[in-house]
């Protein structure tokens, strides 16, 4: 039976006819019998279900664009959605980037001459050659619907390409892959996962590689502009997904690549312990069981050797520190376990619901740790065990977010004490983006180590210096080890915060009391996040437009003082104030950008929609000076500073419904 017959692929007349060839066409050379089968029966159901309809005209309203560093969108068939012809379409556009002349080059040196990229690397029968002129090219995937299939389908493009390519052993945390790419000095990485998004959806991450040379900060990190442009160009070439060329001629790592990334990874988070107390700081009651990692393991030039078999621990289970963690059933659990034995220590309570991998995520509204609900399993589990801390990774493992005494902390607060406990082991250069806290620059001045803003995004803040020394971005991604994963990595940010805060407990303190000693020492900063979505992404576009073309002149009676628009850099900002200018000073250097900040004095908001999901979010910081720097100073200060924050959040939420209000018809 023909593909045509098979779908019975005449039109109904019902359709609209751009929408009905659109369909034809489609169907003629999706390779994936089922989503034929989805695609045909939705084309049948339209003809006189306006709800069917509807979902059909979704599929091919326009197709998926590279936004956060790849694909990203809804399992379902058509150009509008993620499926086996997108993702085969998608990498033949990869692959033909990585073969041309605008491609990486394939004869470079590796980013660092020291650590575990000066190794040889693995033999030559895990499927690479000693000829440097084949791009390598390694796939992961997470555990969500159809991820598996999809990284097959990726690698069998690849190989069928002619290049070389190599497969994760299973389903894999986010790092692991990020990871791979630079042990393995490979000139890409595809990464299949939608990393917190709701369980309907899949991604298609790419990250570069290839002959890049030590002073090239996107040596492992996300695609950017303009490769992304390019690679794009090159799938709307790519022809029909059913005749690309497939090859079998690929290989699967076997585990000794995540046994790699483990050791590194608590290496990494021990030699920033070690800065806690004399000895390595290890929660007590864990055992430290020879030398998991050795000094040679370490992978930052600038961090420093930990001998784990010094660690002297103490076996009072009244001191102990008792963590609760859940990886919101994504893949980080086993990974995360072994990452902390490695480092000696003791294995947290895992929420018994979540610990599995569920591509469902039947417990939880949306498996994004930031979202109200999120943890509620997680917070509970710590009040029946008396817990100090939670800790949750989200399904692909590369955020991180923690609770203190049943406190969620932010994002920005969790930067800022991993950031500390970086800057007292290594000088610097540090990185967050627009959106975040401006607290971090404070520190760094404190330092008097260098600070740069980028735009949203690791794949922004991993290129912000080739000495990186730490990056973090308020949505829970944190970079502790840049040499080690040039992106985010919610698993070493996990074992850095359970170590600080067991060496904060040994001093009867918490990470609450830092984050106040910090208070006390840069000011209080406080941030909230306020986000609408919308069921269509014009409508978000709208009320940008209409926020730039009719800004308020006062937010919750404060007076709109500064105006920055990354959209518009050549625009001048508005009013005198300092703060303001300063900041759009470094206008020119970021790429345009749908980014609109409005200052109220010391007090700030930005406006961004969100490049992964149907949502325009607002970020919110007020900061209130400490009188005098003294901790019994902070409480006060910090209780004027949410009064402030509480009213400018209703004041933006207020604005944003008047306006999409009226764009309303009627």
């Amino acid at each position: 039976m023909s593909r045509s017959e098979e779908v019975g692929i005449v039109p109904p007349a019902e359709l609209p006819l751009a929408l009905a060839e659109a369909v034809q066409t489609w169907l003629a050379a999706d390779p994936d019998a089922d989503d034929r089968q989805e695609l045909a029966r939705l084309r049948i159901a339209a003809s006189s279900d306006p709800a069917a309809l509807d979902r059909l005209a979704a599929c091919f309203r326009a197709p998926l664009q590279f936004g956060t560093a790849g694909l990203r969108g809804p399992l379902r068939p058509g150009p509008a959605g993620m499926n086996t012809a997108v993702v085969r379409r998608a990498t033949a556009g990869l692959t033909a980037w990585l073969l041309s002349d605008d491609g990486p080059p394939s004869d470079g040196d590796p980013p660092s001459d020291k650590g575990p990229l000066t190794d040889k690397g693995p033999p030559s029968d895990d499927g690479r050659s000693d000829g440097p002129d084949v791009p390598l090219v390694v796939v992961g995937y997470d555990a969500r619907h159809r991820s598996a299939a999809f990284a097959l389908d990726a690698a069998r493009v690849v190989a069928g390409a002619g290049l070389r390519v190599l497969v994760l052993p299973e389903a894999l945390p986010t790092p692991v892959l990020a990871f791979a790419v630079r042990r393995l000095r490979a000139h890409a990485g595809i990464m299949i996962t939608a990393s917190h998004n709701p369980a309907g959806d899949n991604g298609y991450k790419v990250y570069l590689g290839g002959g890049r040379t030590a002073d090239d900060p996107g040596w492992g990190a996300q695609l950017v502009t303009p490769a992304d442009q390019e690679i794009e160009r090159r799938i709307a070439q790519a022809g029909p997904a059913a005749a690309l060329p497939l090859s079998d001629h690929w290989r699967r790592l076997d585990q000794g690549i995540v046994t790699q990334y483990i050791h590194a990874a608590a290496a990494a988070a021990l030699a920033l312990a070690a800065s806690t107390t004399r000895d390595p700081a290890v929660p007590a009651g864990s055992r430290a069981t020879g030398s998991p990692v050795t000094d040679t393991q370490t992978t930052s030039a600038q961090t420093t050797s930990v001998q784990v078999a010094s660690v002297q621990v103490d076996d009072d289970d009244d001191d102990q520190l008792v963590v609760v963690y859940t990886p919101l059933h994504g893949v980080g659990g086993r990974v995360l376990a072994e990452v902390f034995a490695a480092a000696g220590a003791a294995a947290p309570i895992v929420v018994e619901e979540q610990a599995e991998p569920d591509p469902d995520f039947p417990t939880v509204r949306w498996p994004n740790p930031e979202e109200p609900g999120a943890l509620d399993r997680a917070l509970a589990l710590a009040d029946r065990v008396n817990a100090d801390l939670v800790i949750a990774t989200d399904p692909d493992a590369d955020r991180c977010a923690v609770a203190v005494g049943g406190r969620l902390l932010t994002g920005d607060e969790i930067g800022l004490l991993l950031a500390d406990l970086v800057l007292a082991n290594r000088p610097g250069p540090v990185a967050t983006t627009v959106v975040s806290s401006r607290s971090l620059h404070a520190l760094a001045d404190e330092r008097g180590t260098p600070h740069h803003e980028t735009l949203t995004g690791f794949k922004w803040i991993m290129r912000a210096d080739p000495r990186l020394a730490f990056g973090y971005e308020e949505a829970l991604g944190y970079a502790l080890a840049p040499d080690l994963v040039r992106d985010k990595d919610g698993i070493t940010a996990a074992l850095a915060v359970v170590l600080l805060a067991a060496a904060t407990r040994q001093r009867g303190r918490t990470l609450l009391d830092l984050l106040d000693d910090l208070a006390a020492r840069l000011g209080v900063h406080i941030t909230a996040q306020h986000s609408v979505r919308f069921a269509a992404p014009d409508r978000i576009a709208a009320v940008m437009h209409r926020l730039r073309a009719t800004p308020p002149s006062h937010l919750d009676g404060l007076p709109v003082t500064g105006r920055r628009d990354l959209l518009c850099p050549g625009r001048p900002s508005l009013g005198a104030e300092a703060e303001a200018e300063a900041e759009a000073e470094a206008e020119a250097e970021l790429p345009p950008a749908d980014v609109l900040m409005l200052f109220l004095g010391t007090d700030r908001v930005i406006f961004r929609p969100s490049g992964t999901e149907p949502k325009l979010k607002a970020y919110l910081e007020v900061v209130e000076p400490v009188p005098g720097a003294t901790p019994a100073a902070v409480g006060p200060a910090r209780a004027r500073a949410q009064t402030r924050l509480t009213a400018l959040v209703s004041a933006v939420n207020e604005l944003l419904t008047e306006l999409d209000d009226g764009l309303r018809p009627g």
